[in-house]
């Protein structure tokens, strides 16, 4: 029987062999001495020899490819100085948050200390002309959020409402002296912003039925109403509020500063997503706004609309980088994880599920970056972003679902991180317009007729 045994063993190690290197080994050695002294090693010896062979075979024949979600290579475009930009933000994302992402989404507080090393980045305003903004394409806008979202979708969130919708609507409405006042300061993110415009009973018909109002008396407003979801707004220098003119009916942009009379804000507790980012139901009551402080070129909801189709485009981009968090993290796992003796990465359905979601990452990323061109030509309308937002928000919702499901169980827990992108992915469907709303944006100006009731 022992002799059996190691004829047995010495079978499998021959299946191993490649019969022509050993034809010009037997050249250099004395093969048959060699297998002689093999046939005396006794079973302790052979089955460490066996060891080292196996793991010299894995070690020297098959090097894994890296783990990236751009498979097409779209960021062979991007010019030295943008590629460097987003290599800065990634290695910023990658070293100062992943480590502390988990913790801070997990207790639902907001870790206040990086924000003068994010702000050192300096990509504040990153697609604006002056008051210090770097004024690079938007591209470079969507390029951030992806590389935001990839690690923390949260931190992402922050940096587009105070970059994009609270920056954006100064820049977009703002009289130049608000401009001076606030942009310079908000750029090195001296100043966080707020962006208040959903409220608790209108969502999706705000346009038609804000319920916030504003009456100039003498040379003030005197606003009142609620505000609900306002991202930032617990800890931000300025908010941004969209009332209705009480006398005209249109809607009017406020400044609002920290601290002012009659403002008041409360962190909205117990959501599943996004729970890094301190959003709060703010409730203003007589709250007096001087003129100076209302936004001198926002005078109807056509104003307001172009602050969320500027930044309708970055949201798109969001979703890509949830997605890509989400499959990049997964793929990782599948190379790691063993069942039945291998990898779970060597099985047809998880590569299936793999394919399908790089499929999807793949097709939302040239969607994004086409939308940045358009944007950048000056060809931006808003059914272009819709159509960005609704199919990149519902591939993300694919993506990070599919993720999970190849984690299994361990797909729900934190460490692994794609739990936080399931879940984040949630909000990021709903917020800048919904899947509805944004359709029918886009189908009345593929059919020419409103479905709007």
């Amino acid at each position: 029987m022992e002799l059996f045994k190691k004829i047995k063993q010495i079978t499998h190690l021959m299946k191993q062999v490649d019969f022509n290197e050993l034809g010009k080994i037997s050249e250099k050695i004395d093969l048959p001495k060699i297998m002689k002294s093999v046939g005396d090693l006794d079973d302790t010896q052979l089955n460490g020899l066996m060891k080292m062979l196996t793991e010299k075979a894995k070690k020297g024949q098959h090097k894994l490819p890296p783990i990236d979600g751009d498979f097409y290579d779209y960021d062979l475009k991007l010019t030295l100085q943008q590629r460097a930009i987003q290599m800065k933000v990634r290695d910023f994302m990658e070293t100062e948050i992943d480590p502390i992402a988990n913790h801070y989404w997990n207790k639902a507080e907001f870790p206040m200390e990086i924000i003068p090393k994010l702000a050192a980045l300096n990509i504040c305003g990153v697609a604006y002309e002056g008051y210090g903004c770097p004024n690079l394409p938007f591209l470079m806008e969507g390029i951030i959020a992806e590389e935001l979202a990839r690690v923390d979708v949260s931190i992402s969130t922050f940096f587009g409402v105070h970059s994009g919708l609270a920056m954006g609507s100064i820049y977009l409405c703002g009289s130049d002296e608000q401009k001076q006042e606030w942009l310079p300061k908000m750029q090195k993110m001296e100043l966080i912003g707020a962006f208040g415009l959903t409220e608790p009973n209108v969502g999706s018909a705000v346009a038609g039925g804000m319920e916030t109002t504003c009456k100039k008396v003498g040379d003030q407003w005197i606003l009142n109403g609620q505000k609900k979801w306002i991202g930032n707004a617990t800890f931000a220098d300025v908010i941004i509020i969209w009332a209705r003119d009480i006398d005209d009916n249109q809607a009017k942009g406020f400044l609002v500063r920290k601290g002012n009379p009659g403002y008041k804000a409360e962190k909205i507790e117990n959501k599943m997503a996004l729970r890094t980012v301190q959003n709060a139901l703010i409730t203003i009551t007589d709250c007096k706004i001087p003129e100076t402080d209302r936004l001198q070129k926002a005078n109807s909801f056509k104003d307001t609309a172009k602050v969320l189709r500027m930044t309708r485009a970055g949201v798109a981009w969001q979703a890509l980088g949830c997605a890509r968090g989400a499959y990049e993290n997964a793929l990782k796992y599948t190379k790691k994880r063993e069942q039945f003796g291998k990898p779970i990465a060597k099985f047809q359905l998880i590569q299936n599920h793999l394919v399908e979601m790089l499929a999807n990452l793949t097709a939302m990323k040239a969607m994004v970056y086409r939308l940045s061109e358009l944007q950048d030509q000056g060809l931006l309308t808003d059914e272009h972003a819709s159509l960005a937002k609704v199919f990149c928000s519902m591939r993300t919702r694919d993506v990070v679902s599919r993720a999970r499901e190849v984690m299994g169980g361990n797909g729900i827990l934190l460490e692994y991180n794609v739990a936080r992108f399931v879940a984040d992915a949630e909000a990021i469907y709903s917020y800048e317009g919904t899947k509805e709303i944004n359709s029918l944006i886009v189908g009345r100006a593929i059919t020419g007729y409103s479905a709007f009731v």
